[in-house]
């Protein structure tokens, strides 16, 4: 018992003549590094979600900036046992490391904006390099003699510069984020919100104080509250990584949805082949009788009204023979005609035949140029056509439509959005489902997007719908590149 209680005193003695910025060092560090591991081992190559091409960066920052804290640690720790060589050394590394780590940082917050924002700004990625230049100009007014003295006066420059707009320019571009993903997942939103607001402390701590300020109203060290705002940080921002999780989750809900819809097209479509070849003949019968009867009564004068019902029946039959025709189509098996396509000019020659429908819509085309695609001109238009039928007919009254066009990686995605009375959440996943409609009896058949979804199909590609109910549809539909089509058909081979 003795002996526990010596060991014990022992190991007190030993922690309580540690002084106490060592931990706050040591776990302010190990907070970043956690955070870069946690983003590193996350696959984010498949991901669509806008925040997936620039968390790399985030990454890079926890992983260096973890380091910088780390190497805080060896003058405080060697203290006068270390040359001034060696300190110079030290002092420079750490300027080398938080100006890259606040680089990144930045670089993440601007990259998340740009992609929120529709229309981006392209020269807005430059800013960090501006800064950069704007903090060399200024060091170097100064004074260029490289001392001890220069070397502080660099890192409370990067820290005003690059550390205080990279921790506010990111936590505006994650509260910006959190809501937009709110209908996704409402934990995830919040904790992308409290992460927000977590950085944007951690960016007015690190870049407006000096390092080891003791806080006069609450004397605590600055950097005991950087820590507090990085574990925070971190701690919001790897329970918010949960997003990734939940992506791939619908992604494989909705494969399987795909592919029952698949299943569930090829025997309708055979069946529908069957049932419009049984009608076609006899209403071309019957309508061979009608003119015969119609020829026969124009010669009588009296027989006027029995002429007007005849036509009636006519219309009737050319609406029934209509119905089939598109039965027809949808089973048909053909083998599309695949040559290289520019796919805006898909688009506009599919909106020129629809030029007369387009007087009161507002429309607004945003077609990058973009690589070219293998696929079926004519299916293809159709596919378009469809489409912007369906968003002219839910906006009877006018509205506005928005068209782009954009390359993500090896896909072409089209978006076609309308501001039209929307899809209601029960409805939406029953949209490509042959024969299904929401309009009046005798106004569709319910076959329109079930045949956009076998003609993309076709193109090796997928279309998808998400609406929200009295303010719009988007209909996103991706295609390979002609370069990935052309590997996938070789792999195939």
């Amino acid at each position: 018992m003795l002996r526990r209680m010596t060991t014990f005193i022992s190991l007190y003695n030993l922690f309580s003549n540690i002084p106490f910025i060592y931990p706050i060092y040591f776990f302010y560090g190990a907070a970043f590094l956690f955070l870069g591991i946690s983003i590193s081992v996350k696959e984010l190559k498949a991901s669509d979600l806008k925040l997936s091409n620039s968390l790399w960066m985030l990454g890079m920052f926890g992983f260096i900036h973890g380091l910088h804290e780390w190497l805080q640690l060896l003058p405080l720790i060697q203290g006068e046992q270390m040359t001034r060589q060696e300190i110079f050394l030290i002092k420079r590394i750490l300027l080398a490391t938080i100006i890259l780590s606040f680089f990144f940082l930045l670089q993440f917050g601007l990259s998340l904006i740009s992609a929120l924002d529709k229309k981006p700004m392209k020269w807005i990625k430059g800013i960090p390099f501006l800064l950069v230049l704007l903090w060399a100009v200024v060091l170097w007014k100064q004074g260029p003699l490289i001392d001890l003295l220069f070397l502080w006066r660099a890192e409370v420059g990067v820290r005003y510069t690059l550390g205080l707009t990279g921790g506010l320019v990111t936590g505006y571009g994650l509260i910006t984020y959190s809501y937009e993903i709110k209908n996704m997942s409402g934990p995830v939103s919040r904790n992308f919100l409290f992460s927000g607001i977590a950085i944007l402390f951690y960016g007015l701590l690190a870049g407006i104080i000096d390092l080891r300020t003791l806080l006069t109203t609450i004397h605590v060290p600055v950097e005991f509250l950087r820590g507090v705002a990085v574990v925070l940080f971190s701690y919001f921002i790897i329970k918010a990584l949960n997003i990734f999780d939940i992506e791939t989750r619908r992604k494989i809900e909705q494969q399987t949805r795909l592919l029952v819809q698949t299943e569930k097209l090829s025997s309708l479509g055979q069946l529908a082949a069957g049932i419009a070849h049984e009608i076609n003949n006899p209403l071309t019968n019957a309508s061979l009788a009608i003119q015969t009867l119609k020829t026969r009564l124009k010669s009588n004068s009296e027989q006027r009204d029995a002429i007007e019902k005849l036509d009636a029946v006519e219309r009737n039959i050319d609406r029934a023979s209509a119905i089939a025709q598109e039965l027809l189509q949808f089973s048909r098996q053909r083998e599309a005609e695949f040559v290289p396509l520019n796919i805006n000019s898909i688009i506009s020659s599919s909106l020129t035949l629809l030029g007369y429908k387009l007087k009161n819509i507002t429309l607004q085309q945003d077609l990058v140029p973009v690589p070219e695609v293998m696929g079926d001109s004519g299916k293809l238009e159709q596919v378009f056509i469809n489409i912007l039928s369906n968003s002219l007919e839910a906006m009877p009254d006018g509205g506005r439509i928005f068209i782009s066009s954009s390359q993500k990686s090896s896909l072409i995605e089209v978006r076609v959005t309308d501001t039209g009375m929307g899809i209601a959440d029960e409805n939406l996943s029953r949209v490509f489902d042959p024969f299904f409609t929401t309009k009046e009896i005798g106004s569709g058949t319910g076959l329109g997007l079930s045949m956009c979804y076998g003609i993309i199909k076709q193109h090796h590609g997928h279309i998808e719908l998400s609406s929200i109910v009295g303010r719009g549809t988007t209909a996103t539909i991706k295609i390979p590149t002609r370069e990935q089509y052309e590997k996938d058909t070789d792999c195939g081979r």
